[in-house]
Order: structure tokens, then C-alpha cells, then sequence
């Protein structure tokens, strides 16, 4: 019981130091009248599509909670275990609404603080780097502090209400549900946005980006928004509260599930022993240590005024490898305090090794201060197909030391403490979210100060402070789908070997079984579908928007000579409603695949969707987000003054890149991760009715 109230206290100190936090940054100044109007511009428009996307959200969450009260809580069919709570409540259907609410929650708090953020970072960066940093980098921590804190706040005490892990799944099965949505639509906004604006502005007019010329800006500017910080949000918080729970339903499996350790001996008696059990509060301990670790590493990023991109890069790993340190010892401490096994601890020392390696690899692979985006960048002088050729094999390249480091990972996690161990490294790699998402979230906000700057003609040095903040940011952000990718696959594995356990032990995986073969091909061909939605989503929107744009440059009297004003609104409108219009189906297909494959070939064939799905889509997304990454640093590099800088041939073959990479790495790429939980949670919730 004390370790629970801990996590708790954990969880509402991450939220007292994400508004203390957020306090100082509204402190900041604003600049000038024209700074303001704009970064106004840009908050009535987010808000604008964050009401109507979770209008839309509403819809399917009220279809979702019944279909959970009827089937899983009110059992109508008479197939679900016995549980603990009475099933008059619905309890699953309650802890679905309530991870729902919470994965909006999250989005929604992270974007206010983002768009008060931007123009109080261009005004920072008219002082220096260093200010413009700080600023940016306080509102990304109020984005991860509100994700740990809310995800840890939102478990605990999910647990500590129901005592039930298949109802724990509910809650993790509702914010998944938002995750998805919320990524899959504010990605089609974002990226349709911006491939409108690069494609008339900078390709066909030889404008500069962010010109306020263009009728595409503010739509683009609100898309960062939307897109890299509301459906990032939901996206990571899914992620935190994913590996918590795939850990807890293990811990809690003798009764729950089932499960038993590697020795054969039962994890814990009833379910009322396990509400409290050593294995059970463990995964929220070290969560809860991951985020007064991430609060202290805070106070470690720091940059100096001429500051090159490794230096800007050391500057957020002192804060990362800070708070991972603290990580290391905090969980030492409490092993020692709860006097479990000590291997516990060297799995959370394993899943803190791969998380790092697979940060550090992504680094590698789309940093312009490697080898690899430079060679990506020489190839942009020989035009956009020799570009589009080397990102993509770039992409399948890098997906080597994530997924080598993963298999490792679970090896030792495995040998450590059998499932447990694979489902607790998960929790040890997320542990320090409260940072690495700090990292990840300032970039879209330092991307919006550039473009503030760009559109009031402040002095050329403001924009070259903010770029190279939002450039590191590009690094950053594929570094954060690095962790959730990996994660993903530990959290996914974890949630499958808790949906066999659901199933019994008499459904075996074989893949010399027809319907288990049969499961493992549709689960391979998900992500591909999923992606070509997503993707085709974002071409018909963006056709939609770059015609909108030509017909703007060409009808509005004096748009391109600076004297007309152009029609930003429908821009933002139209991005809004094409959007919205695209996401119903991939999110739908999340929900729906597992359920019809397990109701018609069975449980083990869902049983191989999910082993197929983890595999392909694994490989999948750290292709699409790395390609993404390095195809847009190629033309920050470009931009920066090498090969020809802005406006030379190479430059425009490596946009032609970037906006091939943009619905790769923010739309197709960081979904494929939520689909892989999603399904699996969705097999945990439901398995059982298809015995």
C-alpha cells in the first residue's frame, strides 16, 4: 500500500512542477503586436480542430462504452472470467471512459502550453540560443510531465478502485483508442498542411518557408500543433500507462490470467493478495522514481550562444543520461526496500540499455552531424529520385540496431524473470519519459517560432536560432518514436502473453496450424494497410490543399507581391475537415481487425495476428520514421548554406524528400506503434468471447 500512495504522490508531483513550470514560461515576454496576432492566429486555429476532432472522438467513445458494458461487464454471452468488482458495474466500460479522458486530457494540455510557447520563443531567441532554449525546452517538460504524471495517477489509482487487471485493461484500452485518433488525425492535418505550404511555396514560387505570403502557413504552424504535440501526447501517454499495465496483468496473473513464473511457482495468491503484491506496485515504483528523476534532469539542459548541433545534442542528453542515472539508483533503492528479487533490477538496468541504444542509433541515422543525412544530402545533386532512393534505404538500414537491440533485450529480460521480466524492461525504458518527451516536444514549438519569426520580418539571426533548434528538434522527435517503437514491441509482447493466458492454456500459438499461420499473415499485412490509409489520407488531403493554395497565388490580386492578403482561414478549414474525414477508417480498422479474426478463425489465429503484427510492424515504423527524419534533416542541412544552401537545385530535391518523409515519420511511422498495443489490449479485453 505505501508504494502505491508513493506512485501516486509521484504522479501529482509531476503535475505541480509541470504548472510551476508552466507559470514561468507564460511569464516570458511576447514580442511585438505582430508576433502576437500571429501566434493568436495559430491558437484559434488548433483549438479550432482540437474541439472538432474530439467531437468526432466522442462519437466512437460512446459506441466503445457500450459495447464493453454489454459484452465484457454485463457478460451477456456468459463467457468472461468471475472478477472481483460485481458485474451490475461496468467497471471495464467506466476504466475505458476514464483512458479516454485522460489520453485527451493530456493532448489538450500539452498544445495549450505549446501554442503560448511559440512566440514567447521567438522573442527568447532574439536575446540568444541559450533563452530560446530554455523556453522552448520548459513547455516541452510540462508536455512530458503531464503524460507521466496523469498516465501514473490514472493506474494507481485504476488499481487501487478495482483491484481487477482485465478492468486495468480497459483504461489502457481507452487511451490506446484516443492515441490512435488523436495521432492518426492531427498527422493527416499536419502533414497535408505542410506539404501544401512547401510544395507551391518553396518548389513552384521559390518562396521562403514561412513566408507570410503563402496561404498554407498558418495551417502548417498549427499542424505542428495538432499533430506533434496534441497526437504526440496521446501517443506516448498510451505508451506509459500501456507498459504499466501489460506488467501489472502479470503480476496479477495467478488469479487474473493464470500465468506462473519461469520456475513454475504461482506469481501471488488471490487477487485481493495481489491488489498490494510486491510484483504488482513494482512497474508504478519505478515509474513514479522515473518522474522525480526526470524533474531533477530538467535543471541539466543547458547550451551556450554559438552552440553547433552535437553541442545542442550533448545539452539534452545531460538531461536524459542524468535522469536515467537517477533511474539506475532510485530503483536499486527500492529492490533493496521491498526486498524482492535483485534481478528485477538488472531488468530495468536492460530496458534503460535499449532504450538508450535505440536513441542513441536513431541519433545516428538522422542528425546531420553524422555521415549518414550528409551522404543523404549529396545525393539531393542528382535530383529528387536519387534523394527519395538513398532516404528509404537509409530507413530499412537503420531499423538493424533497434530491432537487434530489442531481441537482445528481451533475451536478458527473459533469463532475468521470465515475462515479467520482459513486460517490467518496458516500464524501465519509458521510466524516464518525463524527459525524453521533453526533448521531443519543444521542437514542434521551436518549429512555430521560426516560422513567427520568418512572418515579422525579424533580423535573419532569429531565424537561424530557432532553426537549428527545431532541426536538433527533428533529431529529437525520431529519437521519441525510437522509444515508443521499441517499448511497443516489449509492451506488445507482454499484452500477448497475458491474452493467451485469457484464452487458456489449451490454445496453443503453433505456426504449423492453419489458423495460427493463417493469423500471423493478417496480422503481417495490418501495418501495411494501416499505413497505405494513412498515407493515401494524406495525399488526398494535401492535393486538396496545394490546388487551394494555386488557386489562391492565382485569383487573390497581389498576393505574390506582398500587397494582397491571403485567406489563411480556409486553408486551416479545409485541412481540418479533410483530417477528420480520413481518420474514421484506420481507427476503426485497429479495433475491428482483431475482433473479427478472433470471432471467425478463432483465438489462436488472433493469437497470430499479433506475433505478425509485432513483427512487421516493428520494422515497419522504425523504416518510415527514420526516412522521415533523415529526409528532413538533409534539407535543414541543405539549408544551413551547404550544396548551394536555399533555393538551389539540391535544395529543391530534398524537399521533394522531406515531403515524401513528412507522412512517413508523422503520420504512417509513430501510429504503427499504437496499433500494435491497440490490437493486443483489444485481444486481451475481448479474448475470451472468442472461446
Amino acid at each position: 500500500m505505501s508504494s502505491l500512495i508513493l506512485a501516486i504522490i509521484a504522479g501529482l508531483s509531476a503535475l505541480l512542477f509541470g504548472a510551476i513550470l508552466t507559470a514561468g514560461v507564460l511569464r516570458q515576454p511576447q514580442g511585438t503586436p505582430r508576433m502576437q496576432e500571429i501566434a493568436r492566429a495559430i491558437q484559434v486555429g488548433a483549438a479550432a480542430f482540437l474541439r472538432r476532432e474530439y467531437t468526432y472522438i466522442a462519437v466512437f467513445v460512446a459506441v466503445i462504452f457500450v459495447v464493453l458494458w454489454l459484452f465484457v461487464d454485463a457478460d451477456i454471452l456468459g463467457k468472461m472470467p468471475p472478477r472481483v468488482i460485481d458485474r451490475a458495474i461496468p467497471a471495464t466500460a467506466l476504466a475505458f471512459l476514464a483512458g479516454s479522458f485522460s489520453s485527451a486530457l493530456t493532448g489538450f494540455l500539452g498544445m495549450q502550453i505549446a501554442v503560448r510557447a511559440n512566440v514567447r520563443t521567438t522573442a527568447a531567441a532574439q536575446r540568444g540560443l541559450n533563452a530560446a532554449l530554455r523556453v522552448a525546452f520548459s513547455s516541452g517538460a510540462v508536455m512530458g510531465l503531464s503524460v507521466v504524471g496523469i498516465g501514473l495517477l490514472g493506474v494507481s489509482l485504476m488499481w487501487w478502485v478495482f483491484k481487477d487487471a482485465g478492468i486495468l485493461a480497459g483504461f489502457g484500452m481507452g487511451a490506446s483508442s484516443i492515441a490512435l485518433f488523436a495521432r492518426v488525425g492531427g498527422g493527416i492535418f499536419t502533414k497535408a498542411a505542410d506539404i501544401g505550404a512547401d510544395l507551391v511555396g518553396k518548389v513552384e514560387k521559390g518562396i521562403p518557408e514561412d513566408d507570410p505570403r503563402n496561404p498554407a502557413v498558418i495551417a502548417d504552424n498549427v499542424g505542428d500543433n495538432v499533430g506533434d504535440v496534441a497526437g504526440m501526447g496521446a501517443d506516448l501517454f498510451e505508451s506509459y500507462v500501456g507498459s504499466i499495465i501489460a506488467t501489472v496483468a502479470l503480476a496479477a496473473g495467478a488469479t487474473a490470467f493464470g500465468l506462473t513464473t519461469g520456475q513454475g511457482d504461482p506469481l501471488h495468491g488471490t487477487m485481493g493478495a495481489a491488489f498490494d503484491s510486491k510484483r504488482v506496485v513494482l512497474p508504478m515504483l519505478i515509474a513514479g522514481i522515473g518522474i522525480f528523476a526526470s524533474i531533477i534532469g530538467t535543471f541539466f539542459v543547458r547550451t551556450g550562444e554559438k552552440a553547433s548541433m552535437g553541442t545542442l545534442l550533448w545539452a539534452l542528453r545531460a538531461g536524459v543520461f542524468g535522469a536515467t542515472g537517477l533511474v539506475v539508483l532510485g530503483t536499486a533503492l527500492a529492490v533493496a526496500v521491498l526486498e524482492v528479487d535483485w534481478n528485477f533490477f538488472w531488468v530495468v538496468v536492460v530496458g534503460l540499455v535499449v532504450g538508450q541504444t535505440i536513441g542513441t542509433a536513431t541519433e545516428w541515422f538522422t542528425s546531420y552531424e553524422y555521415r549518414w543525412v550528409r551522404g543523404l544530402a549529396e545525393q539531393t545533386k542528382t535530383g529528387p529520385a536519387t534523394t527519395i532512393i538513398g532516404g528509404f534505404s537509409l530507413g530499412m538500414l537503420s531499423s538493424v540496431i533497434p530491432i537487434v537491440a530489442i531481441v537482445v533485450g528481451i533475451w536478458f529480460a527473459w533469463w532475468l524473470a521470465d515475462l515479467y521480466g520482459v513486460a517490467l524492461a518496458a516500464v524501465g525504458m519509458l521510466s524516464t519519459l518525463g524527459i525524453t518527451l521533453a526533448t521531443d516536444a519543444y521542437g514542434p514549438v521551436a518549429d512555430n517560432a521560426g516560422g513567427i519569426a520568418e512572418q515579422s520580418h525579424l533580423d535573419p539571426s532569429v531565424r537561424q536560432r530557432t532553426d537549428a533548434l527545431d532541426s536538433l528538434g527533428n533529431t529529437t522527435a525520431a529519437t521519441g518514436k525510437g522509444f515508443a517503437i521499441g517499448s511497443a514491441v516489449l509492451t506488445a509482447l507482454a499484452l500477448m502473453a497475458a491474452y493467451s493466458a485469457v484464452v487458456g492454456q489449451d490454445v496453443a500459438f503453433d505456426l504449423r496450424d492453419t489458423s495460427t499461420l493463417m493469423g500471423a499473415l493478417i496480422g503481417a499485412l495490418m501495418p501495411f494497410l494501416f499505413s497505405a490509409l494513412a498515407m493515401g489520407a494524406v495525399g488526398r488531403a494535401a492535393f486538396a490543399l496545394v490546388n487551394e493554395v494555386r488557386r489562391q497565388f492565382r485569383e487573390i490580386p497581389g498576393l505574390m507581391e506582398g500587397t494582397g492578403t491571403p485567406d489563411y482561414a480556409r486553408v486551416v478549414d479545409l485541412s481540418t475537415r479533410g483530417a477528420l474525414r480520413e481518420m474514421i477508417l484506420p481507427g476503426v480498422l485497429a479495433i475491428i481487425a482483431p475482433i473479427t479474426v478472433g470471432a471467425i478463425l478463432g483465438p489462436a489465429a488472433l493469437g497470430g495476428l499479433l506475433v505478425g503484427s509485432i513483427a512487421a510492424g516493428s520494422l515497419l515504423a522504425i523504416t518510415m520514421s527514420t526516412s522521415g527524419g533523415a529526409w528532413d534533416n538533409a534539407k535543414k542541412y541543405i539549408e544551413s548554406g551547404q550544396l548551394g544552401g536555399k533555393g538551389s537545385d539540391a535544395h529543391k530535391a530534398a524537399v521533394v524528400g522531406d515531403t515524401v518523409g513528412d507522412p512517413f515519420k508523422d503520420t504512417a511511422g509513430p501510429s504503427l506503434n499504437i496499433l500494435l498495443k491497440l490490437m493486443a489490449i483489444v485481444a486481451l479485453v475481448f479474448g475470451p468471447l472468442f472461446l
